[in-house]
């Protein structure tokens, strides 16, 4: 790690503690457990011990115990998917969505995905919620309702322009129900592609195969929208090629006709009214270009657009980035926008006419319950895969480094690992916190200069 100056407006909590940390015995080796974490900002400590040993003799070939390391504990990285929480552990989710969307968009053979389904019809459409009020936003004639012409980055932004006629209970209602409008839309979506094609139901799953990857995003007025890469494969999917009848135009048509259809009823109860669930008129759709068309819409821009938001949730909106606990404790809740407190006031107050969609359980995401990035089954890889993978690549190095055999990816058996793992806490002290942040940042900075020199080699000249 290089040398980092302290800042002068340190608070002496931390800076008495990073000075503790900094004089331990083994200050080294928890530099280098933070490191191989990748500078997780809450770290998960175990404690254990684990035995190698050659199957056929019995003799012990490694064994490692957290006896000896830094507190009796081993540190590994949390895993958190959301930036706000954890930005490296996050960086790594993104980069695995990354692969997963880019894979089945143009094909990776390591990823057990052909090449020639870079070929096959594909488009990035958006799935947005109707109006529950009139938002503080930016048109294209540049004047807002309200009369004003706001910045980009006014805060006002997506916040009711009239909180007392907005419709608070439906938005959040619509928010806890988005997971079920998308599973009715892929049942139409492939009944729309069917009756387009001029076959029917069954005749479509023995020709075609509609695949899809997609993400949630939070708009500025706390309300989810869904971006999703929906493509045309041949019936055992990416391996295959889709039938002539499937083109870009026909997955358009199909899309904007499935999603008109949509529709859930919630009967009224506890003095609540009958509500009628349904996209917003604002669907849009677009077909994906490759490497050498639309930039905005390439392969590549796509895939890093899911991936961004992938690591995000509800606290873009202002909100929490984690449960809120006793209804209670809202009116304690500090920091919080108005637009943003009244739809976790409405997720309150309907939780008891609502009992089985737990509302309050997902009041820090407006009501939203859903996974916010899932895919088809024969969309792409999965992050299971990405993540044996690179835990399989992690373990062949260790091995390589204590000189056990290669293992070239398949155990065959001469080696037994016995292991014996115990959870014992998470986090950082102030200081240790302080510094894991150091270390995130030197390795972020890495990373960039890496992939400048990696895009730009002239400027490898200049180093």
């Amino acid at each position: 790690m290089t040398t980092t100056a302290l800042p002068a407006d340190l608070d002496p909590t931390t800076l008495n503690d990073l000075l503790r940390v900094a004089g331990l015995p083994g200050f080294d080796r928890w530099k280098e457990q933070i490191k191989r974490t990748g500078g997780c900002a809450d770290p998960i400590h175990l404690t254990g011990t684990t035995v190698t040993r050659d199957a056929r003799t019995g003799e012990v070939l490694h064994s490692y115990s957290t006896d000896n390391e830094p507190g009796g504990r081993l540190r590994v990285a949390c895993g958190n998917r959301r930036a706000s929480r954890c930005p490296s552990c996050a960086w790594t989710y993104a980069g695995d969505t990354y692969h997963l969307i880019r894979a089945g968009l143009t094909g990776d053979p390591n990823k057990g995905i052909a090449r020639t389904v870079g070929t096959h019809p594909k488009v990035f459409a958006t799935l947005t919620a109707p109006s529950f009020g009139a938002v503080h936003n930016r048109p294209a004639t540049g004047v807002c309702a309200c009369g004003t012409r706001h910045p980009d980055n006014a805060p006002v932004l997506g916040t009711a322009i009239d909180p007392d006629s907005y419709d608070y209970a439906s938005a959040v209602l619509w928010n806890n129900h988005a997971g079920d409008l998308w599973r009715r839309f892929t049942i139409y979506l492939f009944r729309e592609v069917a009756a387009r094609a001029g076959i029917t139901q069954r005749e479509l799953r023995e020709t075609c195969r509609v695949s899809f990857g997609k993400v949630a995003e939070f708009q500025r007025r706390g309300a989810i929208h869904f971006h999703a890469i929906v493509r045309l494969d041949g019936p055992s999917g990416p391996d295959s090629p889709p039938p002539a009848w499937a083109t870009v135009t026909l997955l358009d048509d199909a899309i904007r006709a499935a999603a008109a259809r949509v529709l859930l009823v919630l009967p009224g109860r506890h003095g609540q009214p009958v509500r009628e669930l349904r996209w917003g008129r604002q669907v849009d759709v677009r077909p994906i270009t490759g490497a050498g068309g639309d930039a905005e819409l390439s392969d590549q821009a796509v895939a890093s657009y899911v991936a961004k938001y992938a690591t995000k949730a509800a606290e873009t909106t202002g909100t929490l980035d984690r449960r809120i606990g006793e209804m209670a404790e809202l009116d304690k809740v500090l920091d919080l926008p108005d637009h943003t407190r009244r739809l976790i006031r409405a997720c309150r107050d309907l939780d008891d006419a609502f009992p089985d969609r737990r509302l309050w359980a997902w009041a820090h995401m407006l009501g939203f319950r859903g996974h916010f990035s899932t895919k088809s089954r024969a969309y792409s890889t999965t992050l299971g895969a990405l993540r044996q993978a690179r835990a399989d690549y992690r373990a062949a190095q260790e091995r390589h480094a204590l000189g056990l055999p290669d293992l070239n990816g398949q155990d065959d058996g001469s080696t037994l690992v016995l292991a014996h793992w115990n959870y014992a806490g998470h986090g950082h002290t102030p200081g240790e916190s302080w510094l894991a942040a150091r270390i995130r940042d030197d390795l972020t900075q890495n990373r960039e200069i890496a992939r400048e020199l990696r895009n730009n080699p002239d400027t490898e000249q200049e180093w």
